[in-house]
C-alpha cells in the first residue's frame, strides 16, 4: 500500500493542505495514522477520490471531441515566424507548449492574456515515478 501524506495529497490534487484536512474531517476522504502518528491517505483511495471529484475543463468551444485531455488556461507567450509559431499556455500548475502554423495563431487570435483550451490527443504517454521507484 502506498501511503501519501496530507501535504503531498494537496499538491497532487491542486488544493491546500487545509482543504484535504476538511475532506478528511467531514468523511469525504479516508485517512489513517502511520507509524509516526501522522495522518496519511491510502494511494488507491486518493486516486479514486481524485477521479470521482475531477473537475471537467469548461468547454469554451461548445464542440464534441474524442480527445479527453483538455486544459483550460491563459496564453503566456507566442513566438511566430512566417510559417510556424510556438504558443505557451499556463493551465493551472501546468505549462503547455504547442507548435502550430502562424496562420492558426492569427485565425484563433492567440496572444498573451487570451483564454484558450489546449486539447491533447496522444498515443504515447511516458509515466515516471519519483526517484525511479518501480
Amino acid at each position: 500500500m502506498t501511503s501519501i501524506r496530507i501535504r503531498q495529497a494537496a499538491e497532487l490534487l491542486g488544493v491546500s493542505d487545509d482543504t484535504v484536512r476538511r475532506w478528511i474531517d467531514n468523511g469525504s476522504l479516508a485517512a489513517e495514522k502511520d507509524e509516526s502518528g501522522r495522518k496519511v491517505i491510502d494511494g488507491v483511495a486518493l486516486a479514486e477520490f481524485a477521479r470521482a471529484n475531477a473537475a471537467k475543463s469548461p468547454d469554451l468551444l461548445g464542440s464534441e471531441s474524442s480527445a479527453r485531455n483538455r486544459f483550460t488556461g491563459i496564453v503566456t507567450a507566442v513566438v511566430m515566424d512566417k510559417v510556424m509559431a510556438q504558443v505557451e499556455m499556463q493551465c493551472g500548475p501546468f505549462r503547455i507548449v504547442s507548435l502550430m502554423s502562424s496562420e492558426a495563431v492569427r485565425d484563433l487570435g492567440l496572444e498573451p492574456g487570451k483564454v484558450a483550451v489546449a486539447v491533447v490527443k496522444s498515443t504515447t504517454v511516458i509515466v515516471e515515478t519519483p526517484g525511479g521507484d518501480s
